[in-house]
């Protein structure tokens, strides 16, 4: 299964944010014992970036957190025809049209991520990260 995970789930682990961590961590661990391909976008890792640096004011800390990402999951480049395909999809929000397009065009399984509204009219399966990991425990057994 290859899933496309928004930076909100990424940030939840990095953080240790309550109640999301949980969740978060155990995709990180199942992305770490290979048992599904987890990856992220290019600007999502721009954004992981930005975020660490702001809590921790090191940029040595939040490139070496942002590396260590890029480690465990794949990183997904987006492209002209995934931003020219988002601005012309009815989706309201833009940044959400552009992870679709992404996913579309990676042949991703799916996406993850906590702001399931912005995403009701996806054209792929669309997961919290409590949902994700129930389904994929699902499809292990």
């Amino acid at each position: 299964m290859k899933a496309l995970l928004d930076t909100c789930v990424i940030m939840d682990a990095v953080q240790n944010r309550e109640p999301f961590a949980r969740d978060a961590q155990a995709i990180f661990l199942a992305a770490a014992n290979e048992t599904f391909m987890g990856c992220v976008t290019a600007k999502a890792m721009t954004d992981i970036y930005y975020l660490t640096h702001r809590c921790t004011h090191d940029s040595g800390t939040a490139k070496t957190i942002t590396g260590r990402i890029g480690l465990l999951f794949a990183i997904l480049d987006t492209t002209e025809s995934d931003v020219r395909r988002a601005l012309a999809s009815n989706l309201p929000d833009f940044e959400d049209a552009v992870m679709i397009e992404t996913a579309l065009r990676e042949n991703m399984d799916c996406i993850v991520t906590r702001n399931l509204s912005d995403y009701q009219t996806a054209p792929l399966p669309v997961y919290a990260p409590e949902e994700f990991l129930n389904r994929f425990r699902e499809d292990a057994l």
